[in-house]
């Protein structure tokens, strides 16, 4: 690891204050550590989002549930008023990684890392959540741009995301056996203004499943969709899983998430 500075804010005005031009905000610090560890990145400054207390915690509202960025995932799993609004929510987060990963790893971090197998993306962009920064809104089909790349702009650090509360909503993922990262995961959501249905671990970056979407809209049931392919052109391919094989596990793990919704 090269050697860096360290500050520890305790407000969101003296983070971003604090941040230099290549310097890092750390949050939950689960992508960022290692890669300094195996000195494949390095920054002069690590500004330590942990001691504030304002980007902690979950908040319902009448039909709007908000998670502050630095809340770790095992506090989502756990929490009474996830599991009351948006229970696919919790059940997403309770299988995220090991133990020691959703003790420390927080949803402002995992979805400003925009990992391509993240689990949260999903869920944002089926339940039209929206990021609030400390500078404005974003929605999250505008959030998540492309591989490891988001909206934010390098001063910019996520405050919160806002989640309306959907009719139902359902989670299904093929985990890598060894990081329990999405090979595929499907996250799918009955909204009022119809149903979404986001793809996560399977492209580039969370994309929504339009066929998917309207077949659901007409039927709401597994095997309006288990019969639907997506198109591997545009999908991964590593030592993983193939894009065909991926693209067979959308179908699959649709069709699972339809059943969790119930």
């Amino acid at each position: 690891m090269y050697s860096f500075d360290y500050e520890r804010p305790s407000g969101v005005n003296e983070a971003a204050s604090a941040l230099g031009e290549d310097d890092k905000f750390l949050a939950g610090g689960q992508t960022l550590l290692p890669t300094l560890k195996l000195r494949l990145s390095q920054v002069d400054k690590l500004v330590d989002l942990g001691a504030i207390g304002e980007l902690k915690g979950i908040a319902k509202s009448g039909s709007e549930l908000t998670i502050g960025a630095m809340t770790t995932h095992v506090t989502v799993a756990n929490s009474g008023d996830v599991k009351s609004a948006i229970p696919a929510l919790g059940s997403l987060a309770a299988h995220i990684g090991d133990a020691q990963v959703r003790n420390r790893g927080t949803i402002g971090g995992s979805i400003a890392n925009n990992d391509p197998a993240a689990d949260y993306p999903a869920a944002l962009v089926a339940l039209g959540a929206t990021v609030h920064t400390n500078k404005r809104s974003i929605s999250a089909e505008d959030f998540f741009v492309d591989l490891f790349e988001t909206a934010l702009e390098d001063d910019e650090l996520v405050t919160k995301v806002s989640f309306p509360i959907p009719e139902k909503a359902g989670y299904a993922k093929f985990p890598n056996p060894a990081s329990r990262f999405a090979l595929v995961g499907v996250f799918v959501a009955k909204t009022a203004s119809g149903v979404r249905v986001a793809v996560t671990g399977a492209g580039p970056s969370v994309f929504r499943q339009s066929d998917m979407e309207a077949a659901l809209g007409s039927n709401f049931a597994a095997d309006a969709v288990s019969g639907i392919k997506t198109d591997a052109s545009g999908l991964n391919s590593d030592i993983h899983a193939s894009a065909d094989y991926r693209s067979h596990l959308i179908s699959v793990m649709a069709a699972r998430a339809v059943t969790a919704a119930g």
